[in-house]
């Protein structure tokens, strides 16, 4: 009866790939897991020593958009004496994560592969790139346009009495929110790819939806975008719509197309055996006579 129930649970686990030791146990999970945190915490750390030694050039990449955006002469201060430092740092853990992300994002694979079916770890390729796109694009996005724009519009805001002298911490700390906020609107399409495989959403639902989409879309620009300008708004909203409109076409491609798949490969085995079918009754006629 045991040995009945063990082959009959077996194809559960056919398409897993078996670890070397078996069945991993709670506390081999969590002793994996602290091995990955500690290889990726060792390579966070190579990635911020290397960038120290490029710090300079680091600093003025990030803020030379912004300093162009603002008007002539304008200078970025601080005003406490751990500012800079601070700022610096986080520049550093900055560079240094993005250094690190190859092998921060090897071990996250190795933790969760074991966990993965075969048919499943064929979707973290494109995933994964996707999910990689999404991130680039979204931080150059806010880098080189949003973040400038929206500097320029609060530097507009200056008269005789009141002088435009931003603080570098409070500048930066804008900086990473608008950052971290375009690198996940980024991932719209990276979400539409992981609903649609797990049959959550489709295109079809995607594009009769669209209209309240946009409704959404500008008013969460609106909340996000920390100015009143339309502009900058408008600026926000269009990447949001754009991205949308590719989630719906990487949901269309994600979309299992194994139903259709399968009917059509009926129907060309049936016109195939009608065929077939066909031509021996043509060729018994003769014989009949």
């Amino acid at each position: 009866m045991s040995a009945a129930l063990s082959t009959a649970r077996r194809p559960d686990n056919d398409d897993r790939e078996p670890e070397a030791g078996g069945t991993m146990s709670f506390l081999d999970h969590l002793d994996d897991l602290r091995k990955r945190i500690i290889y990726s915490c060792i390579a966070l750390g190579v990635g911020m020593a290397m960038s120290v030694a490029f710090m300079d050039r680091l600093v003025s990449f990030v803020l030379a958009p912004t300093l162009r955006a603002l008007p002539r002469g304008t200078e970025l201060i601080a005003s406490r004496p751990t500012e800079g430092m601070s700022v610096y740092l986080d520049i550093a853990l900055m560079a240094g994560l993005v250094l690190a992300a190859p092998v921060i994002m090897f071990q996250i694979w190795l933790f969760v592969v074991p966990a993965l079916y075969a048919h499943e770890k064929r979707f973290v390729v494109p995933f994964v790139t996707l999910a990689a796109v999404g991130s680039v694009a979204g931080a150059a996005f806010s880098h080189y346009l949003l973040f400038p724009s929206m500097m320029g519009f609060f530097a507009t805001f200056t008269i005789a009495e009141i002088k435009f002298v931003p603080r570098v911490e409070y500048v930066f700390e804008l900086y990473v929110r608008s950052l971290i906020g375009m690198v996940l609107v980024f991932q719209i399409p990276t979400l539409a790819f992981f609903l649609a495989k797990i049959r959550l959403v489709t295109a079809r639902f995607l594009w009769r939806n669209i209209r309240y989409a946009v409704l959404i879309i500008f008013i969460t620009a609106a909340i996000l975008t920390p100015s009143s300008d339309p502009w900058n708004m408008t600026i926000f909203a269009a990447p949001m719509l754009c991205l949308y409109i590719i989630g719906i076409a990487v949901a269309w491609l994600a979309e299992p197309r194994r139903r259709a798949s399968h009917s059509a490969l009926r129907l060309v085995f049936t016109a195939a055996a009608l065929d077939q079918a066909w031509k021996q009754h043509s060729l018994a006629r003769p014989r009949r006579r």
